[in-house]
């Protein structure tokens, strides 16, 4: 059974890149070329004549609200035990305690090989206080494999939007999905399988297959230039070069990371990770001066359509 929502309480803030330009996804291209041409870029940030979208969510984002530990809303949370749940192990939860603004997108996040929603859980109420309901589980087995940790991904949404308490907070058209390592690779899956997702963040994912053609997502892929569990050259990278060249597609790399970065708070994975999901999910073009990190030192390389560089 599922437990009464319990608030959390917001918590205190606590080499260069090398950009490789590439043609512009569809989605990005087509908003720059039509700046370009009409002279809207005012409608790009918020500007007076700008179309309302009803899918935006909070204030207009800063640097620092990117950046911070929490975000705007108050999160609540509640659990979903694994008798409740089905086709996936249960999980946990956490949504924008306000319905003021109407429905949220959602995301469900799995974890890697032997680990349990607990390596991600960080995750949950910092992108939740961003304003999207995220679904962070645990897998029927702690050894599954990347296949049907993408079942269980799916499963779980569709458990968010048709079952749980909290499913009319969902847009059921705005879905999302994350993994970390073997969870990573069953993100990759649930994108192939699932083709309306909106958005796709792997992070050190791990998958036998490095071949992704049939992915129609928006996909931003995390790795580490230091992981020796799924090494960048023969998992991250090939996964994103292997990716349709017209799709919105993005690689980053840790700098001095390994594998296990995304178990701990990131401020570089959660920064571009928000920014993705509210690009893709919430269709919010506040977001696009974040797609691409600037050189910092904890940023080894980045590969993108970039919607804000020349």
């Amino acid at each position: 059974m599922q437990a009464s929502p319990q608030p959390v309480t917001p918590a205190p803030r606590s080499g260069p890149v090398r950009h490789r330009r590439r043609s512009r996804g569809p989605l990005l291209g087509a908003l720059a070329s039509a700046a370009a041409l009409a002279g809207l870029a005012t409608t790009l940030t918020g500007g007076a004549n700008a179309a309302p979208n009803p899918f935006e969510r909070g204030p207009a984002p800063t640097e620092a609200s990117v950046t911070a530990p929490r975000g705007p809303f108050a999160v609540s949370e509640t659990r979903v035990s694994r008798a409740a749940a089905s086709g996936f192990g249960g999980g946990t939860v956490y949504f924008p305690t306000s319905t003021e603004e109407g429905t949220f997108g959602a995301v469900a996040i799995a974890p890697g090989f032997t680990a349990r929603q607990s390596s991600i859980a960080w995750l949950g109420p910092r992108l939740a206080s961003q304003g999207f309901v995220v679904f962070t589980i645990d897998t029927n087995t702690t050894s599954d494999r990347p296949a049907s940790r993408g079942d269980q991904l799916l499963a779980a949404l569709d458990f968010l939007t048709r079952t749980s308490s909290v499913r009319d907070r969902v847009d059921g058209d705005r879905l999302a999905v994350m993994g970390h390592s073997m969870g990573g690779g069953g993100a990759l899956e649930a994108a192939k399988d699932r083709p309306s997702l909106q958005a796709a963040i792997p992070l050190t994912a791990w998958n036998l297959d490095k071949s992704w053609p049939e992915v129609r997502t928006p996909t931003l892929l995390i790795g580490a230039d230091g992981d020796t569990v799924a090494p960048v050259r023969s998992h991250s990278e090939p996964f994103f070069e292997s990716l349709p060249s017209s799709l919105d597609r993005a690689y980053l790399e840790l700098n001095n990371a390994g594998h296990f970065a995304p178990n701990t708070p990131n401020t570089t994975i959660a920064r571009n990770s928000i920014s993705w999901l509210k690009r893709f999910v919430d269709d919010d073009t506040r977001y696009e001066r974040f797609l691409c990190p600037a050189p910092s030192s904890s940023v080894a390389e980045f590969r993108g359509d970039c919607a804000n560089t020349g």
